[in-house]
């Protein structure tokens, strides 16, 4: 994690050392901010998921975050039963309805995150790529990495510099 980066802008899920380091992690954009009513009901929402969530009959150990009121994160520890493909599909289409319910779009890939002045601040792909255009976001800028495959990466690799991070490729 980067030492100058206050810990507020890292997922709890992150550090969460009772699930093991290679636990896999599914990052997913809210198509806008969530309001504190609607993040707390995702949030039980979630728990009540992440408490049920199975594969192949068997529990899965599982826990769930909305961070910063823009992301969803899913972490599975996999060193105690392995999430299945059936059971990441349940997993896809729980957000999918919950989505529908609550009328926010959980799969918004072309939202981009990064850290200006400590703070977090969100641009969909045309203006985060006008404000790399301009100079406001530059090669060491940390941007977001919602592509983080594991609560490691998510320890260690929340947050990179834009010219090592995915957002490159698409600008």
């Amino acid at each position: 994690m980067h030492d100058t980066i206050a810990p507020a802008l890292t997922p709890a899920l992150a550090n969460d050392t009772t699930f093991a380091p290679e636990s896999k992690v599914w990052i997913y954009t809210t198509s806008r901010p969530l309001n504190g009513q609607e993040t707390q009901a995702i949030r039980q929402a979630l728990d009540m998921f992440t408490r049920q969530w199975t594969a192949h009959n068997q529990a899965l150990k599982a826990a769930a975050e909305v961070f910063m009121g823009q992301f969803v994160i899913l972490m599975v520890d996999e060193t105690q039963a392995g999430a299945s493909g059936c059971s990441i599909d349940k997993s896809v289409h729980f957000l999918e309805a919950l989505g529908r319910e609550t009328g926010i779009d959980f799969f918004e890939r072309m939202r981009f995150a990064w850290i200006e002045e400590e703070n977090m601040h969100f641009a969909d792909r045309p203006q985060f790529t006008q404000f790399v255009q301009q100079g406001r976001i530059g090669p060491d800028t940390l941007v977001v990495n919602t592509l983080a495959p594991s609560r490691s990466a998510l320890e260690n690799n929340w947050l990179v510099p834009f010219s090592k991070s995915w957002h490159k490729r698409l600008i």
